[in-house]
């Protein structure tokens, strides 16, 4: 097994039992958890295992505290300013239950059924809108994300909103384009386990309209092929007529 960080192996001397830990903060509970577990938790990830029963609102408590120290910061008097009175309790429930949900709760439940007829023909869902957010300025992120399945006779078949549940409770984290498209890919690919997947995103990036460069005209599209759209040129060039054809 591999060695704890340093901070983890104090946090693991200091604290022998669940009452010591009681008396920690949400946040500092959960993190304890993550590291003795020798798990990682980026920004991306999904760490709903280690969050118990009402943590997550002790932890929008203490984010809500941290937000009006942020404020505080920045010189704004939140107290004799009526439009940033609320203003922390407003982001921490946001981030919270929001637009970064996807970090705290488990996939949503998603019915799968057998392929009985046997399908093995392309189906395409989308375009499924979707939000996220730049890890590096957690500024926002608007797209569009095309998903391709070419399923065989052993595929799990899934409902169409169940693709629009899933794309959204991967999006709904601070991530990168590139990495978000893989971990959809990853999800799919685990619960329908077709011949073929391909999926789509282009988005708008706010970190380059709102700020840095200021080009409100950049979007970025990036794609992952897997199985048969991989190996089978003429089946990737079908799909991606498609969206041609949808986008326009």
């Amino acid at each position: 097994m591999a060695s704890l960080p340093p901070t983890a192996e104090r946090t693991a001397r200091i604290f022998r039992n669940d009452e010591e830990l009681a008396q920690l903060p949400a946040s500092e509970r959960i993190r304890y958890r993550l590291v003795t577990a020798e798990r990682r938790h980026h920004a991306n990830d999904n760490i709903s295992a280690f969050v118990r029963e009402g943590e997550l609102e002790e932890l929008k408590a203490e984010v809500q505290a941290k937000v009006q120290d942020l404020l505080r910061a920045l010189v704004i008097d939140t107290e004799s300013d009526h439009n940033t009175r609320e203003t922390a309790q407003r982001v921490a429930k946001m981030y919270i239950d929001e637009v970064f949900s996807g970090r705290y709760v488990p996939m949503p439940a998603v019915t799968e059924f057998p392929n009985v007829e046997r399908l093995n023909e392309l189906m395409i869902v989308g375009p499924i809108t979707v939000r996220s957010a730049c890890s590096h300025h957690l500024c926002p992120i608007f797209g569009k994300v095309w998903i391709g399945i070419l399923p065989n006779e052993h595929s799990n078949l899934i409902g169409l909103s169940k693709y629009v549940r899933i794309a959204d409770w991967v999006m709904s984290r601070p991530q990168i384009q590139e990495e978000a498209v893989t971990m959809l890919a990853n999800e799919l690919q685990e619960r329908v386990r077709p011949d073929g997947l391909a999926l789509v995103m282009e988005a708008d990036h706010f970190c380059m309209h709102w700020r840095g460069v200021k080009d409100n005209d950049s979007a970025m599209v990036n794609s992952v092929m897997r199985g048969a759209f991989l190996k089978d040129a003429n089946l990737r060039r079908e799909f991606l007529s498609l969206l041609s054809r949808k986008n326009g």
